[in-house]
């Protein structure tokens, strides 16, 4: 037996297992047992990582407090050591309450400290190095620097009821607290930094996306100021010229004609001025027209006002998911629209236009249909042609123009043979996938 007394003494602290020192044995077991609980409390301290510092450190003083059964309990960091972390102190008192003279979400300031903690407190603070660089123990009180990186920062401090006496056992408990707590603070302050950070930048990522719709709309706005330009000019340049060409011709037959027919003259040329002020009233009205337009479906209705006349039925779907589309892919969308409308109204005198957005994962689809007099094999040979550079077909490029849009964005732009009777023009182009609007 005498040969296996070391490793016994070893495990349970006893130098014998005579009757007499049963008493010793569970005077170990005790402390074991306290030890162990207060092992569970350190672990359940350290995990309140996540509900931030204060918290922590509230768990650190609670798990303290019901280890030592302590009156007091003391967490305090010096002034110009973790200057980034809050709460810079917190006093645990035997009431359970939890005081601090700059008192936070959880913390109330004190009206009652005894003396020897309030002089501790301005100790650590001051970063007293007798007090912040040494642990002290006594019967009834322990402390022990907080260390962070290899500096002291800090410092926890207890101090116990008459009839609890400290042990070692004890200020082994407050050293892992304390090490593992600065840790735990400054974890605890990062996250809570990473999520002020994730709020802001959630902030300033629903600013871009309003930026970019405000962008979106001053866009189509710009696209269908330009196209009112280009109408007026056109009505200018040669409609309105030629209305005044006529007006001219009928004034110069005026004296060579019989009565009869001068006054049938006369109603043309009073038509022929009201014609003139009718069409310097639209290129006023639509050089004057600004009206924002809010969605890329709004944008293709006033371009069927604009581009078709009162007796064309036309008709607007959407059709998917609407998202905001990139700016070059949005601007292409309402060219090639305004171009295919352009084209039905002038060139195939149709009756009935339909327009069909379709929103996909990755890519949006532009459909066109007229029932109008367009042969799409004789349109797809002149786009080619035009692209290939034939100079009596290249004067008209709309089409090509069309097509190079299409292309540059790595999409496609196909004519076909319309259900309605007409041409049927498809734009389909590739954007990535984006949040909704």
């Amino acid at each position: 037996m005498a040969a296996a007394d070391p490793d016994l003494a070893s495990l349970v602290g006893l130098s014998s297992v005579k009757r007499g020192h049963y008493a010793q044995y569970r005077g170990a077991e005790a402390r074991l047992n306290r030890v162990m609980t207060a092992l569970e409390g350190i672990s359940k301290a350290l995990v309140q990582t996540d509900q931030g510092p204060e918290r922590l450190v509230v768990a650190v003083l609670e798990t303290v407090r019901e280890h030592l059964g302590a009156e007091w309990v003391l967490f305090a960091l010096a002034d110009g050591h973790l200057e980034q972390a809050a709460p810079r102190h917190l006093i645990a008192a035997h009431d359970g309450g939890i005081l601090a003279f700059e008192a936070g979400g959880v913390a109330h300031p004190p009206t009652d400290l005894p003396v020897e903690v309030l002089n501790r407190l301005i100790d650590v603070l001051r970063g007293e190095r007798t007090v912040l660089h040494v642990p002290i123990a006594s019967a009834h009180h322990l402390h022990v620097p907080i260390e962070y990186h290899g500096r002291v920062v800090g410092g926890l401090s207890a101090w116990t009821p008459p009839e609890r006496e400290v042990d070692p056992s004890d200020l082994v408990v407050l050293k892992i607290l304390a090490g593992q707590a600065a840790v735990a603070m400054v974890n605890s302050e990062l996250l809570s930094e990473s999520r002020r950070r994730t709020e802001e930048l959630a902030e300033r990522n629903a600013e871009l996306e309003a930026a970019q719709r405000e962008l979106s709309a001053a866009h189509r706005t710009a696209l269908l100021h330009n196209e009112r330009s280009r109408i007026a000019r056109e009505l200018h340049d040669s409609v309105g010229q030629s209305v005044l060409s006529a007006g001219l011709q009928i004034e110069l037959c005026r004296g060579e004609v019989s009565a009869a027919a001068e006054k049938h003259l006369a109603t043309a040329v009073r038509l022929t001025r009201d014609a003139m002020t009718q069409l310097r009233n639209a290129i006023f009205t639509l050089n004057a027209a600004s009206d924002p337009s809010h969605s890329v479906g709004d944008t293709l209705d006033q371009l069927c006002d604009l581009h078709l006349t009162g007796e064309t039925r036309a008709s607007v779907a959407i059709r998917g998911r609407p998202r905001e589309l990139p700016g070059d892919v949005q601007h292409a969308v309402l060219r090639i629209a305004g171009e295919s409308l352009f084209n039905a109204a002038r060139h195939a005198q149709a009756a009935q236009v339909s327009v069909v957005l379709s929103y996909g994962d990755e890519r949006v689809v532009l459909a066109v249909d007229d029932d109008g007099s367009g042969d799409p094999v004789e349109l797809r040979e002149r786009m080619k042609a035009a692209v290939t550079g034939d100079l009596e077909e290249g004067r008209r490029r709309g089409l090509a123009n069309m097509a190079s849009r299409a292309a540059e964005l790595d999409g496609t732009l196909r004519i076909r043979r319309s259900r309605l009777g007409g041409v049927r023009i498809v734009a389909e182009l590739p954007t990535p996938s984006r949040g909704a609007v």
